[in-house]
Parts: structure tokens; C-alpha cells; sequence
């Protein structure tokens, strides 16, 4: 039996891309371990800078637009340094500023009269 040169190529075409998929797999399960190992070993501490840092950016921000009567675009310019992650945004009807930092945590801040403003979660 004669092989011909294309199917030749055609066999270790083949072989090349199985190879490349278990590399590929094998590259995946390395970086999930990974990110696992890092989600364990500062998982915890992320979570709560997170949580301070949104608490305190809807706090900080509904105090600027509702008390001092600044715009949200302008409240921005006064984040610390570290709050680069917070995002801001505002229901001007309910007075009120939700900061959120990535997808780990969200807070709202709502202005009442006589007391400023309140997180929410606070106001149970």
C-alpha cells in the first residue's frame, strides 16, 4: 500500500491539532487553578476594600450633589486616590447616589432632610 504525500500531511495535520488542543486545555486548568489560588488568598480582603470603597463613594458623593449641590460630574474630581474602580451614578428623584466598584459590591447613599445622607443599607 502506497501512502501519497498529501495524505501524509493530511495525518500529521491532524495529529499537530489534537496535540494543540490538550496544550490548550492543559493552559486553561493552569490559569483557573491560578486565579483560584489568588481568589482564596485575597478573595476576602477584595471583597472588603470593595465594600468600604463603594459605601464610602455613595456616601461621599451623595453628600456633594444633594448637600452641597455640585454636579455628580464635578463630585468625581474628589475621589481618593484608590477610587479609580468606583463608578457613580445618580437617581435625582429619589435623591439618591449608588456607587459600585467592579462586580463585587454596590451601596446607595439617599439624602434625608435633617440627617444628610444615609446609606441604605444602614436604614433598617
Amino acid at each position: 500500500m502506497r501512502i501519497r504525500m498529501e495524505d501524509s500531511r493530511l495525518a500529521t495535520a491532524k495529529a499537530s491539532s489534537r496535540r494543540n488542543n490538550g496544550n490548550r486545555l492543559l493552559w486553561l486548568g493552569g490559569v483557573t487553578v491560578a486565579l483560584l489560588a489568588l481568589w482564596a488568598a485575597f478573595g476576602s480582603a477584595a471583597l472588603g476594600y470593595a465594600r468600604a470603597g463603594s459605601a464610602y463613594g455613595a456616601r461621599v458623593a451623595c453628600s456633594c450633589r444633594f448637600v452641597a449641590g455640585r454636579s455628580l460630574d464635578d463630585c468625581a474630581k474628589d475621589k481618593v486616590p484608590g477610587m479609580e474602580l468606583v463608578s457613580l451614578s445618580e437617581d435625582a428623584e429619589a435623591k439618591s447616589v449608588t456607587a459600585r466598584m467592579l462586580i463585587l459590591a454596590s451601596d446607595t447613599a439617599t439624602y434625608r432632610e435633617g440627617y444628610g445622607c444615609v446609606l441604605d443599607r444602614w436604614d433598617d
